[in-house]
């Protein structure tokens, strides 16, 4: 049908779209240390403009890898949950991470539908599925836009924010690096429908952005006593999403 299509030999559906292109994509591009790429447990967090200058976003994602794999032995065939929190320059940073995942011979990504995952879900998400870590893109309660702020923070094993060791590591790699490594011609991936692709050696999967995360309040809480207390007319609770409602629909 118009819907399955054969490729090298099998049938595959539109939610699953393999790529074969790792030898003629992947390749090293030469670069000068920024002096600047030092991040606290909440990321490197700078204005737009500064993350958009040339080889600027690429070489911390690189001192990121390098430094998983001083932690993991290897970066490739890790596993990382990548998303964040919606803002300027968000989209452009998501695909130079899958660019440069498929050139550093990452395994998998789990990536939140359109890119959006809040923090706590994102944490959710590596402990569940048993990630190597995470990439969130986020600059926090800091104010976002085109001249405003945009940050990066890797998280760890457990869920949570990389300790000083590691954000050390990534900052002595960023002061050394002469190369970082993309695959430039790699197509830039549909991250508004949830879906499998395929590059050579790296899955990507876009995964709803706040199932696991409603399944875990689901067992920390009672939900059945929330409602019953809320429908009650005794209690009354005020919510303010602060522009980050993505969870109200399901979980309210």
């Amino acid at each position: 049908s118009e819907k399955r299509k054969k490729k090298e030999g099998r049938w595959v559906t539109p939610h699953f779209q393999p790529h074969f292109c790792f030898d003629r994509c992947a390749m090293a591009t030469a670069t000068q240390p920024f002096p600047d790429q030092q991040p606290g447990t909440s990321g490197l967090r700078k204005k737009v403009k500064v993350f958009q200058q040339p080889h600027y976003t690429e070489n911390f994602i690189q001192a990121t890898f390098n430094a998983v794999a001083d932690l993991e032995g290897s970066v490739e065939g890790k596993f990382l949950v990548v998303g964040g929190d919606g803002r300027y320059f968000g989209q452009q940073a998501l695909q130079l991470i899958i660019k440069m995942s498929h050139a550093n011979k990452v395994g998998r990504l789990m990536i939140g539908q359109n890119g959006l995952l809040s923090t706590p879900a994102v944490s959710a998400m590596v402990r569940k599925h048993t990630a190597t870590g995470a990439i969130i893109l986020t600059a926090s309660h800091n104010p976002g836009g085109e001249d405003e702020d945009f940050g990066i923070k890797y998280n760890i094993s457990n869920g949570g924010p990389a300790p000083e060791d590691v954000t050390s590591k990534i900052f002595e790699h960023s002061k050394k690096l002469s190369q970082y490594f993309i695959s430039k011609d790699l197509p830039e991936v549909d991250l508004s429908q949830i879906g499998k692709h395929q590059f050579d050696h790296l899955t990507v999967d876009v995964v709803d952005s706040v199932a696991d995360y409603v399944e875990l309040m689901r067992e920390i809480f009672d939900w059945d006593k929330l409602k019953a207390l809320l429908s009650s007319g005794k209690f009354s609770v005020r919510i303010d999403c602060l522009n980050g409602g993505g969870f109200l629909g399901m979980i309210v």
